[in-house]
């Protein structure tokens, strides 16, 4: 499928992108995952404090927390030269209906806890690997096992990532027959070249045709998910894929720059041959690059709506999962090396399939590693996370947690005032565009002192 013709909102979108790709910089991109997902890193959970997690699920649960879901599908068709996440490209079908039958069981033991028991979820978010790998049969017999042990009834939002080779019009109308509202496509190009090369399993006419779809039947949201400066990629080439994504007129679009963390394809190659910058974009171009998306997004119609995102319409286009996880709402996460947190204890599953099921079968939680977070780190961690929004209300730290982060943090706040990456609007905090574009490596200047050097882990 050739893409649509231009709309009245995409023409004459402005000036030529010029930025060349990474010239000899000491800006290169190097090894580590420097995108902060999480506060304290995980490299500070521990086997150890697996106990407090069931601490917590052994009290009387709680009156005003959000729950959310998760469910990881480490299942697809390829793995991507830069995917860092628990995947499996060899399961059958017989291997993948164990999988799934070892999720339900999980959930089934956290909805028998005391801290759980009768909770109704906020959120639901699907996750993987290749969720949208499932057959249409695997979709529905495990969602409606989800929701007999925590119902949907009073769910805001159902958010599932899909690939866009895995879908047919038959498996979207089942998606939007289970109750997905938000549908996240993961383009990351629409170039065919740039796809092979950095080990895409789908090519462009299937993007296209997995839009078009999605668009006759009606989800709340349509999110693309685009990375800036892969394998490959040219200025020009860049121009091209942010055209086309807006001519799409997806309801929201994610812009994600390149990063090169351990356990990827990318990174076992550098090693072996002894690189030590990877052959992507470096920052500063990645940062150009982005930066010049978000102006043609803005100049049609879109808006900036985090230091990743943007939406067509801010009244309508919101992120559930994200705002009520960056606000200390529970995360009940579900399958292989999965991440959550209860009452301010972060726990992550069993990372390899096999120890997984087995703790399941044995009638265990198959929870490998824990962290209790204290007070300060929970302010920490909402803190950070809120400031990559763009703007966060300084009253709403005062008000929850006793802090107020201008006198938490004078030497921080002042420095990022002084390079312009951050200014004061009457009780708001606002992260100029120049300070979102680089705001994970930022961000650590708030981490506590024990915690800042563990970018790389």
């Amino acid at each position: 499928m050739t893409p649509p013709p231009k709309s009245k909102e995409t023409t004459g979108v402005i000036e030529k992108l010029t930025v060349p790709l990474a010239p000899p910089s000491e800006d290169q991109t190097e090894v580590g995952n420097y995108f902060v997902a999480n506060y304290p890193p995980f490299s500070f959970w521990t086997p150890e404090h697996k106990g407090a997690v069931y601490d917590v699920l052994n009290s009387p649960r709680p009156v005003d927390t959000n729950l959310g879901l998760y469910f990881h599908i480490p299942f697809c068709r390829k793995r991507c030269h830069f995917c860092y996440f628990r995947v499996y490209t060899d399961k059958n079908a017989s291997e993948i209906n164990a999988y799934l039958d070892a999720g339900i069981k999980e959930f089934e033991r956290y909805s028998q806890t005391s801290y759980l028991a009768g909770r109704k979820p906020q959120f639901v978010y699907f996750g993987g690997g290749t969720p949208s790998y499932l057959s249409i049969d695997q979709l529905r017999d495990l969602t409606n096992r989800m929701k007999d042990l925590f119902p949907w009834d009073e769910t805001e939002e159902v958010a599932f990532e899909a690939e866009p080779g895995t879908l047919t019009e038959k498996k979207l109308e089942a998606l939007r027959e289970i109750g997905v509202t938000r549908l996240s496509l993961g383009i990351e190009s629409f170039d065919d070249h740039i796809l092979e090369v950095n080990g895409r399993a789908h090519r462009s006419k299937e993007a296209y045709r997995a839009i078009a779809f999605a668009k006759t039947l009606g989800f709340d949201q349509l999110n693309i998910d685009l990375i800036a400066g892969m394998m490959d990629e040219t200025p020009e080439n860049w121009e091209r894929c942010v055209h086309t994504a807006i001519e799409q007129q997806p309801d929201c679009v994610t812009i994600y720059q390149m990063e090169i963390p351990y356990n990827t394809t990318i990174f076992k190659e550098m090693k072996e041959s002894g690189r030590i910058s990877a052959p992507v974009a470096d920052w500063k171009t990645k940062r150009a690059w982005v930066d010049w998306a978000f102006s043609q997004f803005e100049a049609a119609g879109y808006t900036v709506s985090s230091a990743y995102t943007v939406v067509k319409n801010p009244e309508t286009t919101k992120f559930v999962y994200r705002d009520s996880l960056w606000e200390g709402a529970d995360l009940l996460s579900a399958g292989v090396a999965s991440f959550g947190h209860f009452g301010g204890v972060h726990y992550q599953n069993q990372a390899d399939v096999g120890p997984y099921m087995t703790e399941l079968e044995k009638g265990e939680l198959p929870i490998f590693r824990a962290y209790p977070t204290s007070h300060e780190e929970r302010f920490i961690r909402e803190f950070i996370l809120q400031l990559k929004l763009g703007r966060t209300r300084l009253g709403y730290f005062r008000e929850k947690y006793g802090v107020d982060p201008l006198v938490r943090f004078p030497e921080q706040i002042s420095d990022l005032q002084t390079r312009g990456y951050l200014s004061l609007d009457g009780d708001d905090i606002v992260i100029s565009r120049d300070g979102l574009l680089q705001i994970d490596r930022l961000l650590h200047g708030f981490f506590l002192e024990k915690h800042r050097d563990a970018r790389y882990t």
